[in-house]
């Protein structure tokens, strides 16, 4: 399996592994737990990221934490229903719905919707760091990455964490994948030497080192930013040529890129 990453990032693939010929969009459009927002749809739902991809965006992240009996679900919040995820089993949780009427999303659930229909969007996986173990991060980091290799879907996803351990461990277990660190405590020096394969940090990072986009850049390293939110910081990260930038408003995002591009000159 080989992805091909370029400093546009419009990953082109061509595999045995996944389903056909996959474009990914490169509209920089990243849905932030799903195109959630504007439809009223639950966060992190099947609704949400389906949604993603009617708009064609260029990817769709969503968050993976594990239940005490091993089962990878899909939310972001460490509770779900007033319950600790990590402590409590799969079971118990699935007997409260997302507010659609649909159940906790399991990460295979989730990747089986994500990879019908869809020749453009990338699925962008964050696994969450444990509250109970550091280990337990990475070992919810080694099941997820044994699931999409099962389901022959490597060429269709990103990951990300806050956790740099986790993302260590996921180049251990692929070497091919493609990780972004979200934290912004790494230079793209630090980031770079251990094999990570961007940064995609709060816009607040990046004003504060500006330095960092220009050696991102430089590295050809994946420059992305999250979560932004507004027309002001979208044009910001438009005008320093960001790769991605990561919004709960995908669709006021592509309004910026439309009219950042009537505004380009003809050549």
């Amino acid at each position: 399996m080989k992805i091909l990453v370029g400093f546009a990032f419009l990953i082109i693939v061509l595999s045995s592994c996944a389903p056909g010929p996959i474009t990914f969009a490169s509209n920089k459009t990243i849905a932030h737990r799903g195109a959630w927002k504007t439809a009223d749809l639950p966060q992190n739902s099947i609704a949400s990221l389906k949604r993603a991809i009617e708009l064609k965006v260029a990817g769709s992240e969503f968050d993976v934490r594990m239940t005490k009996d091993g089962e990878l679900v899909i939310n972001h919040d460490p509770l779900y229903a007033e319950d600790t995820i990590e402590l409590t089993t799969y079971a118990e949780l699935s007997k409260h719905t997302l507010k659609n009427g649909e159940r906790l999303p399991t990460l295979k659930d989730y990747l089986k919707a994500g990879s019908r229909n869809n020749n453009q969007t990338c699925l962008v996986v964050e696994v969450k760091p444990s509250l109970v173990d550091k280990n337990q991060g990475v070992w919810a980091a080694t099941k997820t990455v044994a699931l999409i290799k099962e389901m022959k879907l490597q060429a269709r996803v990103v990951y990300i964490s806050f956790d740099y351990e986790i993302l260590k461990e996921i180049r251990h277990l692929d070497a091919f994948a493609v990780t972004q660190y979200l934290t912004g405590d790494k230079t793209p020096a630090e980031l770079k030497a251990d094999g990570v394969s961007g940064a995609d940090y709060h816009i607040s990072v990046y004003r504060e080192n500006p330095e960092w986009i220009t050696q991102l850049k430089d590295n050809e390293m994946i420059l992305n930013a999250w979560t932004v939110n507004t027309a002001e910081d979208m044009d910001w990260l438009l005008g320093q040529g960001f790769d991605f930038i990561t919004t709960d408003q995908p669709e006021l995002l592509f309004e910026r890129l439309k009219l950042l591009m009537t505004k380009r000159p003809v050549k």
